[in-house]
């Protein structure tokens, strides 16, 4: 089997029903579609909830925008000098080289701006003037590779980017934000190890994962070769209405992470992206959810609950000195000390 990336081949598959095909091509219309192998063969097609089938498979849903949410959830292109760069933190950048993932995530909080119809991979002239922003900010300490997925990007221009970096004394870390151990282990070679390294830097992959069967025997396979080699690997994970909103399904998640070598790190909130309503909890069950797993499961095991305050104002802890509640109205302090309103008021 291969990715699949059309309605019809969802059909095919049995993933979706023929009476629902139009629908979902007019999802496709707008939204890219990609599921790898390793994903479709973990789906149960027997059953209508089955949680990995949410995340990869297109609904009819995806069709209907509520009036909070927006193409930029997160604030990318207000924090973007350079094309392919987003500052928003003083001492971190994203570096984001290329917009195409080998999975397209159904809640993705780029949806509008990932796969064919996105905004694709940078030239060569964008790139050198990326890497001119980063080498010309002295206080830059960390690059986060993100996109898109970067290591669908081949072990070659992988290591090409982390030659620059290199030539780039102040910047000491590098972190790479991906789905491939999980969605296409098999991609996770010597080649691309070694392509993650650079002399002089340190280099953290932060695997996404956000249910326990993701972590398939092929995948922890994977992960344990990138620790093996002496990368330091972390997670994030998305909290998602009938995914991962339940107690017992999030202590496992993040027990296998750790038993993976893993360290939990951040679990998010849903971002407010066009056409994902229906994957978002409320802060309150979502803060019920977390304060579940105090004392339930090793401290290993626990992650921070974060928000991204809409709008580029950053991540905030979902804790009592950073969140307040009145009548059925948030308001979010970030980093700074700004206060917002959640969901934002237009």
């Amino acid at each position: 089997m291969s990715t699949l990336r059309t309605p019809r081949e969802l059909v095919d598959n049995g993933l979706i029903a023929p009476e629902g095909l139009a629908g979902i091509e007019r999802v496709a219309e707008r939204y890219a579609i990609a599921i790898s192998p390793a994903m479709a063969d973990l789906i149960d097609k027997a059953d209508p909830s089955d949680p990995i089938a949410l995340q990869f498979v297109p609904q009819t849903a995806e069709l209907a925008t509520t009036p909070e949410e927006r193409e930029d959830p997160i604030g990318d292109l207000a924090h973007s000098p350079v094309e392919g760069i987003v500052h928003r933190y003083p001492d971190r950048v994203l570096l984001k080289a290329v917009h195409v993932c080998p999975v397209y995530c159904r809640f993705c909080f780029r949806r509008e701006m990932v796969g064919p119809q996105g905004l694709g991979t940078l030239i060569p002239d964008a790139l050198d003037r990326a890497f001119a922003y980063i080498a010309e900010h002295s206080e830059i300490w960390e690059v986060i590779l993100t996109g898109g997925d970067p290591l669908v990007l081949s072990p070659r221009r992988l290591s090409e980017l982390m030659q620059r970096l290199a030539a780039i004394d102040h910047v000491k870390i590098v972190r790479f934000h991906t789905r491939v151990p999980v969605v296409e282990p098999e991609r996770v070679d010597e080649s691309l190890i070694a392509a993650l390294k650079a002399s002089g830097k340190t280099t953290y992959v932060a695997l996404h994962a956000n249910h326990p069967r993701e972590l398939t025997p092929a995948a922890r396979k994977a992960c344990a070769r990138l620790v093996d080699s002496g990368i330091v690997m972390l997670s994030q994970s998305v909290l998602l209405k009938g995914i991962n909103d339940h107690p017992e399904t999030l202590a496992a998640l993040m027990r296998a992470l750790v038993e993976t070598r893993i360290k939990p790190y951040y679990l998010h909130h849903p971002d407010l992206a066009p056409g994902t309503s229906h994957f978002r909890l409320s802060l309150e069950e979502g803060r019920a959810l977390v304060a579940g797993l105090r004392g339930r499961i090793s401290g290993l095991c626990q992650p921070t609950y974060v928000l991204d305050i809409p709008g580029g104002y950053g991540k905030a802890v979902i804790a009592p000195d950073t969140v307040s509640e009145r009548g059925g109205c948030y308001t979010i302090s970030d980093f700074r000390g700004g206060e917002h309103a959640y969901p934002p008021q237009e």
